[in-house]
Formats: C-alpha cells, structure tokens, sequence
C-alpha cells in the first residue's frame, strides 16, 4: 500500500540460523522418510520374501499414522511445551527407525514404520511452531518458506537419496541414516531453542474421536489391501467394512457432542470452502501417492533400471515439484490461489494419464512428459491449498486448519495406495488367468508368473524349473505388469479429475488475472504455511 512504512528487517544472529538449520534437518528427514523407500520397494520384496500388496504397507503404514495423528501431536505440543514434544517425536522416530532396519521381516517393518508416524506426528508440528518461535516477528515470514520448501528438497531428492543407498549398501541404511541427522537435530535445538512453557488449560484433546477415526480409516485401508485375496464377499472383508462405517459415524457422533473439543470443529466444519479444500486434497493425494509407488516400480521391472537408476529417473517430476512449490509464493501474491489450484489439479490427472501409456518396450522417454506434468501439478496445488483453506477461516483457527488438511493428505494418500494396489492386482492377474488359458500354461507354470510378478525371491528358482519356458514366462509377467499399471493408474487419473472438478467449483472463489489474492476470507494469518506438510 502507498505510504505504509515498511517493516524493519531484524537480521538473525548465529545462534537462530543454527536453530532454522537444525529444525530444517528435522522437517528434511520426516519428509524424506515418505519418498526415499519407494525406490527400495523392489528390493524390500525380494530381501524379505513379500509381495507388492503387502510392501506397499511400508509407506502406507507411515503416512497413515502420521496423517491421523498429527492434529493429535499439535495438541499436545500447544499443551505440554513444543520443545518437550519435539524430543518426544525425535526419540520416538529415531529408535523405531533403528527397528525397522534391522527388521528380520516384513510385518516387523510395517509395525516400526507405523510406530514412526507417530514420531513424526509429534514432530511436524513442533517444528512449525518452534519455527516461529525462533524467528524475531519481523522476520516470521520466513517460516513457512522454510518448512515447506525444505519438506519439497526432502520430498525430492528422498528417491535419489534412496537409491544410492540401497545400490551402495542396503536399503536398511534408508532408515538408520534417520538416527544421526534425528541426534544432530536434537542437540541443537536443545542448545539453542528455549523451552517455553505449555498452556494445559488450551483444551482438553477429543481421544475419542481420534480413536474413532484412527480405527475406521484403518479398517478401510485393510479392507481394499485383503479384498483381492480374500474377495469381497469373504466375511473378513464384509466385517472390515462395517467396521469402518460403524467407527466414522461414530467419530461424526462424537464430534457432535464434543463441542470445543473437537477434533473438526463446526465452524470449520461447514465452511465451504475448506471442506471443499479437504475433498480436493483427499483425491489428489490418492493419484499422487499411487505414482510415488509405482513410478519406480516401472523404471525397475520394466525398464530394468537399478535403486539409483530409479531415484534419478524419478527426479523430473520430484526436483519440478520442489522448483515449483519455490515459485509459487510470488505467483500467489500476483494471480491468486484460484488460478495456482485449477492449473495444479489440472495438470495432476494429465500427467498421470500419460505415465499410464507406458509400454512393456517403451524407453524410459516416455515417462519424462508425464512426471514432469505431473511435478508441475503438485508442486503449484500443495503449495497453495492449505493458505486457501486457512484463509477461509478465523485467524484463531489457523494451526488446527493446516493440520487437518494434512490429514486429509496422507490419510487420502493411504487410501489412494490400498485402491490402487487391488486394481493392480486383480487386473494383472486376470492378464495371467487369461493368458494361461490361452497359452495352454499348467498351473505350477501360471503360479511361477505370479511369482515373478509380486517379486517374490522364489521366482527365479520357479523358472529354472521351466528352462525352455522362462523367457515366455518372464514376458508374460511383464506383459501383466503392465496391464496392472494401466488399469490403476488411469483409475487415479480419474480420481484426480474429480479433485480437479471440486478445486475449479468449490475451492477459492472465482479466477482472478492479478491482483491481490481474492480467495481470502479476511486478511492473510501471519503467512501461515502455504502447504503444512510434505507431499506424501
């Protein structure tokens, strides 16, 4: 505005820049956690004997835990003192992350990766607010920035990092490469953070309700993980169901009767906009996780790139993701969030429609358009929908706004994962079943497909028992790979563009050629992150 003053630019002495870095370290590490293993997904099938429907859990188990709880750890961190629940977290992160790399076998692994979530639960947050609480006031803009584009760097190069890793060593080294940069991190901020007390009279925390919701998404996410093995009509997969139900009326019920208590309050609730944010989030985090799994998953057993082939074959659309989410801040203040969420959403379902037209013979070009389409896509819609959304409410709601869009994010994420892998699987083996028929196969032939297709280590032996047979057997499998990929993939495309019809209609008022954001309820919260949390 003409003739306002502009604000003195306190500068930060070493001891705060130290602090940024340390917590920067921390948000690096909780955000690479969520990509650095999917490049490993091959190899974890292999060491620990498991297929792709149970491996997936490794990331799903995380980003669940954390997605459900981190309302939760907020809570607590506002309660009990935000450095005290940030060595909480870090502890907890830490030796669960030693756990699961060392991990004897896969149901070991999915249990400590889950109990991670809750590490990072407690530490997200706590990191949002030390973040402001280091920085002078002047300053403060600095910290969103500095959250988010150092979750995108986490979030970007976790597959390179990944990779390397498990060529150079083991994948297990993914994991206990947490351990130092968790110590450093703490250490730091214990020298250079002061403690400031909670406020135990803020609220009490609505358990109930994140019991409620905990359970019901959980059951839901088994449901679609079991259904293609167990079918649906099996009575396992019908009591899962009713379970889940069951466990979000009742978390609707509880948050009713919880008044001030709730988890969602309901003037948060019923403001259009942000619950429209929430639903575009939950089905564009549903697309975007079912690339960070299959993606790699291409380059490895199609095109037969190694972990490091495949962390830097992913990087065109994770190093696009983080540029993008760099850029923009600027192109929000001039444009408006309206025109950054319908281009973003717009560019996810395309993008991930054009990785789905790879081929069993496709060079790895092919998929440069539709991951760099795709980066572009996410990096401009999470980079903006949580400032939409929280703008959309009272100033005072701000923290708990940014943490249920999170939520939604990994919690749709999750879900995205388990639909994804049973319409990969049902549609890769109705390839087998088919060919089978058709190529007069046995059944000891069909199952060594089957085999070789979930990567389980018994499948080379399988082959060797069909000399003249394997490398039919082994196009086969890839033939099925492929249809699986195809089948999925174009269902999260679709998904995707249902995101893209809420954004446009619901989400941020009209379009805007410049000027200042219109999508604002009321005056921006002091720069409240724009995008709470890593892209998962």
């Amino acid at each position: 505005m003409e003739g306002a003053a502009t604000p003195v630019r306190e500068p930060l002495d070493r001891g705060t820049v130290m602090a940024l870095v340390a917590l920067a370290l921390a948000v690096f590490v909780v955000a690479n956690d969520f990509t650095a293993l999917s490049v490993a997904l091959p190899n974890m099938e292999h060491d620990l004997d498991a297929d792709v429907g149970t491996i997936q859990w490794v990331i799903n188990a995380y980003a669940l835990v954390f997605g459900v709880l981190i309302i939760t750890g907020g809570r607590l961190a506002d309660m009990l003192g935000r450095r005290r629940i940030f060595f909480a977290g870090a502890a907890i992160f830490a030796v669960f992350s030693l756990v699961a790399g060392a991990a004897p076998t896969a149901q070991v692994l999915i249990a400590a990766r889950a109990l991670m979530g809750i590490g990072g639960a407690m530490m997200w947050p706590a990191v949002l607010g030390l973040t402001y609480q280091v920085l002078p006031e002047s300053r403060q803009g600095l910290a969103g920035p500095l959250v988010l584009g150092t979750a995108g760097i986490g979030n970007a190069f976790g597959p390179l990092l990944g990779g390397v890793l498990t060529d150079e060593l083991t994948w297990r080294w993914v994991l206990f490469l947490n351990l130092p940069i968790a110590a450093i991190a703490c250490g730091v901020v214990y020298a250079k953070v002061k403690a400031v007390p909670g406020d135990p009279g803020d609220g009490k925390l609505d358990y109930s309700g994140v019991a409620a919701l905990s359970v019901g998404l959980i059951a839901l996410l088994v449901a679609l993980d079991q259904a293609t093995d167990w079918g649906w009509g099996d009575p396992r997969i019908i009591a899962l169901i009713a379970i889940c139900v069951l466990s979000l009326a009742a978390f609707m019920a509880i948050e009713r009767r919880a008044g001030g208590r709730a988890l969602i309050p309901s003037d948060v609730a019923r403001n259009r906009t942000f619950a429209s944010a929430c639903l575009a989030v939950l089905f564009m985090s549903a697309t975007f996780f079912a690339i960070l799994l299959y993606a790699p998953q291409i380059m490895q057993k199609i095109m037969g790139f190694s972990a490091l082939q495949s962390g830097v074959g992913f990087l065109p659309m994770m190093a696009t993701f983080s540029i993008v989410s760099f850029i923009a801040a600027p192109l929000y203040e001039r444009f408006g969030g309206k025109l950054l969420l319908t281009i973003g959403s717009a560019c996810l379902p395309i993008g991930v429609f054009l990785v789905s037209l790879v081929e069993v013979d496709s060079p790895y070009g092919v998929l440069v358009p539709g991951l760099v389409i795709t980066g572009i896509g996410v990096g401009l819609f999470y980079s903006t929908i949580t400032t939409v959304a929280v703008t959309a409410l009272d100033p005072s709601r701000a923290s708990l706004a940014g943490g249920i869009i999170y939520m939604f994010q990994v919690a749709g994420g999750s879900v995205g994962l388990g639909l994804t892998t049973t319409i990969f699987t049902s549609a890769a083996t109705s390839h087998v079943d088919q060919a089978a028929v058709a190529g007069g196969l046995n059944e000891s032939q069909e199952h060594a497909v089957g085999q070789l297709l979930s990567g389980n280590e018994t499948a080379q032996q399988l082959l060797d028992t069909f000399p003249r047979l394997a490398a039919e057997l082994e196009h086969l499998a890839g033939d099925a790979f492929i249809a699986g990929v195809h089948a999925a993939l174009r269902v999260d495309a679709a998904i995707a563009v249902l995101g893209f019809v809420v954004t446009l209609f619901f989400v941020g008022g009209r379009l805007h050629r410049r000027g200042a954001p219109a999508d604002r309820a009321e005056p921006p919260v002091a720069q409240a992150p724009a995008g709470s949390g890593p892209a998962g």
